[in-house]
């Protein structure tokens, strides 16, 4: 902070955040250009500026060297009306019954949320000093016509949140131009887009140079978004109040999810840690590390020498530490982790959807983009908005709608095609590499190349993926610009959709070429399947789930070390560039009338913080959703994805909330029932790990294999001879044309072997498909298919036996709606007799009778709300509380709402 800010702090502490009147806080803040002298946007922003001030809000110019600023006050009355207009969800007095309106049942969730709160482990609790409980508050949509359900005079009832998301609201629908044939010159968003204002944003609440002075956000900032504090919950109702729901829900669903992975990561190293200790004990390695007389054919032409089977120890021992017999047992876990997870998902959010008021949130009608409007501003064809009640333009669907569709589309499918042409090109370099015998230096070390291909064609993957991302991000966005969308709902969602294809191909394409097609479909040596002249690849003996398990290890590792890195790096180093390129006044100045120009303000600081954008959050969601693939799909060849994940999602929860609070303007608060079209693309992928686990484990692993040979070939119904089993031989002198090894250190050679099921040399279909490799076939086939609908049927039933809303809160919502029902319906019986007594008798009399009875009745300690025609009859007796009478009818009273002094 700068000396003279820290000298003029004293001065201006109570006008950090307010108009120049010291008590009026600054709710929204619009910055643009002052040097920019253009009459026209001058013109723009004084008919926006007069159209806000018409709609009630309170309107202070504060300038800088350059940057000029307009501060908004939303007063308490618009707050109020617009409140009722965009139907906010707020808490109600507390109703009689309200205390005991949940009972406590017994329940195993309960009985583990009671169980984790002990001193054992308080560890894990936020500080309730600091972050206080909630009082149970009822919530019910704000009207004014109904005052009595609210304290609405209250200071902090509406908070800073609902006041930005008004102050938005108005300024997304304020016209700042006149004329009819300017009706689609509306809203913020536009005046943005046109260069008419810089930027505009809400404040953050107090500033990071100065911790002492005592803030939400600097409360945040300590106790959430410190890394420290990372085995904590997170104060979600806080973060709700400061940012709104839209960013609340997401670290909500974020923390859920870290949570659910630590079961998961749980399973994941109880398998790591059986092929650990197992692995010494594998047969197949066995078989492999024993064997000194099997020689092996080249692994490409002419350049490749023989080499020898136990050349291949090491990788065979790693691999069973990967593909064992707990393998499937992890995978069908994984299969239902992930249903259970989802279901459990929608079974918390039920409870933050109630507590938060957005259980019945459905979006308004979202008014036009600008982009869309200025589009069709000459377009003659109107449509009719039944919900609006308004004629807006149309694009002719022929000419113009369909037409931008296919284009954006096909530059979408020429881009994949290109996604998946880099993945091509790098597996024409693996094979490439096979040729070289003097990349790997010793040509010998077969374990050595086993490795070092992988890892490096991995490395290369991961460059090249990350290089191409910002590729398809510009593209996307110009894509999704060319479509003709209406709201920025659906403009959003486009986008989002055009970017996570992306992101698939450009991830998974690699990593399913292993998986599926790698070695699957390699020739023999007689016979090469080739592709440009270069040979196939072959998996190692111990299989291809090891070369999959290095490659999803390095991009996903790799993947999350550079978020992470940039995480706080690029945001930190832009905030930094944007703080010195911006050129604002540093000293107190004089306004033409006198006023005093406050710098050390609120409004200068966040100017140079990023700005927070629609896809701000689009990417946090990317980066997991990308990773939940990475765990699901393939997590049967990576038994460690989930613990890796884990460890990341600890620290990116900290991360993110220190980037949202220390290098981001603050968001402006939105309400959303859920996380959106990312639930619907979890199910999906949750689908399709089912179908990508059963044939990892049928095609790529051993495992059906190895059981056929015991249960079919093997005498002993033991593994013992298994490696054998599964290499073919093959005759030299067979060789196709420039296969065969030029020079060689192997003497005498006369038969190899290779990883295939085929007759030997001398049979009579020799090199062809034996009976065996179709019974394998089939064998495989018949598990993927049992394999998927047994899964499936075990997600089903897991789907059917968890119910999205858990049933004691299903009765709290009924219970609580027939209490404010109740309330509502005595207040209005109240409200309707208090309107006819007002058409009778003198209004002097009337109140002076009023309050005549309403002082004797709190001699008895009760406030009564009397009708005015009981106030008026002073002859009305009724019944004591303690058996004795007093001047009021007793029938009469109990007509009357007793209700306590909040009400």
């Amino acid at each position: 902070m700068c000396k003279i800010c820290e000298e003029l702090h004293k001065d201006c502490q109570g006008t950090w955040n307010r108009f120049q009147d010291g008590k009026r806080v600054v709710d929204f803040v619009l910055a643009y250009n002052g040097q920019d002298q253009s009459e026209e946007m001058a013109r723009k922003r004084a008919t926006f500026q007069q159209n806000l001030q018409a709609e009630g809000l309170e309107i202070e110019p504060e300038c800088s060297q350059r940057i000029h600023f307009i501060k908004i006050h939303v007063p308490q009355e618009v707050v109020s009306r617009y409140c009722e207009i965009m139907r906010m969800q707020m808490p109600t007095v507390k109703l009689p019954g309200q205390d005991n309106i949940a009972p406590k049942d017994f329940s195993v969730s309960g009985l583990l949320v009671k169980l984790f709160r002990r001193p054992l482990f308080s560890f894990v609790i936020i500080d309730r000093d600091k972050f206080r409980k909630r009082e149970y508050q009822l919530k019910h949509e704000y009207t004014r016509d109904k005052s009595y359900l609210f304290d609405d005079g209250q200071p902090d009832f509406f908070t800073p949140s609902i006041r930005i998301a008004v102050a938005h609201f108005i300024l997304e629908r304020t016209y700042f131009n006149v004329g009819e044939e300017n009706k689609y010159d509306i809203g913020l968003r536009k005046l943005l887009n046109d260069g008419v204002y810089l930027d505009a944003y809400p404040l953050h609440d107090g500033n990071t140079d100065m911790p002492e002075v005592e803030c939400q956000r600097t409360l945040l900032l300590q106790e959430w978004a410190s890394v420290i504090r990372w085995i904590k919950h997170q104060p979600l109702d806080h973060i709700k109040e400061y940012f709104g729901v839209k960013v609340a829900m997401y670290f909500a669903w974020l923390g859920f999810y870290t949570h659910m992975l630590i079961w998961a990561s749980i399973v994941g190293l109880l398998c790591f840690f059986y092929g650990l200790l197992t692995f010494r004990d594998n047969r197949i390695s066995q078989d492999i590390c024993n064997d000194n007389t099997t020689i092996m054919c080249p692994q490409c032409d002419a350049k490749c020498d023989y080499w020898r089977l136990n050349d291949t120890c090491t990788t065979s021992q790693l691999a069973h530490i990967f593909d064992n017999n707990f393998t499937i047992v992890f995978a069908v876990f994984m299969s239902i982790w992930a249903t259970l997870y989802l279901e459990m998902w929608k079974r918390y959010s039920s409870a933050i959807q109630h507590r938060w008021g957005i259980t019945d949130y459905c979006s308004l009608a979202e008014p036009p983009r600008p982009q869309y409007l200025s589009r069709l501003k000459d377009s003659k064809k109107t449509i009719f908005n039944i919900i609006t009640g308004t004629q807006e333009p149309s694009p002719p669907f022929w000419t113009r709608k369909l037409p931008s569709f296919l284009y954006s589309y096909s530059v979408i499918f020429l881009f994949i095609t290109l996604a998946i042409a880099a993945v091509f090109g790098i597996v024409i370099y693996r094979m490439s590499l096979m040729t070289s015998r003097n990349i790997y230096g010793d040509p010998d070390a077969v374990s050595t190349k086993l490795l070092l291909l992988p890892a490096t064609a991995a490395i290369i993957n991961l460059i090249v993926s990350t290089i191409l991302n910002f590729a398809y991000d510009y593209v996307a966005v110009y894509m999704t610009d060319i479509e003709y969308r209406r709201t920025q709902s659906e403009y959003n969602e486009s986008l989002n959709l055009k970017i996570y294809l992306f992101q698939f191909i450009n991830y998974y394409s690699s990593i399913f070429y292993i998986a599926f097609v790698k070695g699957k479909f390699p020739g023999y040596p007689a016979k090469y399947n080739r592709i440009l002249t270069l040979r196939q690849e072959e998996c190692s003996p111990g299989g291809c789930l090891m070369e999959l398990c290095i490659q999803l290890a390095i991009i996903m590792i790799g993947k999350q070390i550079i978020s992470l890195i940039l995480e706080i790096l690029v945001p930190f180093l832009l905030q930094k560039f944007r703080e010195f390129r911006s050129v604002l006044g540093i000293e107190s100045e004089e306004s033409e009338n006198g006023e005093k120009l406050i710098c050390c303000n609120q409004w200068t600081k966040d100017f140079t913080l990023i700005s927070w954008t629609d896809r701000s959050l689009f990417e946090e969601y990317l980066k997991m959703i990308i990773q939940y693939g990475f765990i699901t799909i393939f997590v049967v060849a990576f038994p460690l994805g989930p613990l890796f994940a884990l460890l990341n999602n600890v620290f990116e929860t900290r991360l993110d909330a220190k980037k949202f609070l220390l290098y981001y303007k603050r968001a402006v608060p939105q309400r959303v029932r859920n996380i959106g079209m990312w639930y619907n693309v979890m199910h999906v992928l949750g689908k399709v790990a089912v179908i990508s686990s059963a044939f990892i484990i049928a095609f790529s692993s051993n495992f059906i294999p190895r059981l056929v040979y015991m249960y079919v070939v093997s005498q002993d119904k033991t593994d013992r001879g298994y490696l054998n089993h599964t290499l073919a031989y093959f005759n030299v002198s067979d060789f196709e044309p420039g296969a065969a090894p030029i020079a060689s250190k192997f003497e005498n050679v006369t038969v190899c072997r290779y990883h295939e099921y085929r007759n030997p040399p001398g049979a009579d279909r020799a090199y062809k498909r034996p009976l065996i490799y179709w019974h394998i076939l089939a064998i495989r086939l018949a598990f993927v298919v049992i394999y998927q609908n047994v899964v499936s049927f075990v997600q089903i039933v897991v789907a059917w036996a968890i119910p999205d809303t858990p049933g004691r809160l299903q009765d709290q919502i009924k219970r609580e709606q027939y209490l404010t029902n109740e309330f509502i319906i005595q207040q209005e019986k109240l409200k309707t007799r208090e309107r006819k007594c007002g058409r009778n008798g003198s209004s002097k009399r009337r109140n002076g009778t009023l309050a005549r009875q309403q002082s004797s009745l709190e001699e008895y300690g009760t406030t009564v709300s009397l009708t005015e025609e009981e106030g008026e009859d002073e002859n009305y007796v009724r019944r004591r509380p303690n058996g004795g009478t007093d001047p009021y009818n007793h029938e009469r009273f109990q007509e009357c709402e007793i209700v306590t002094s909040r009400v």
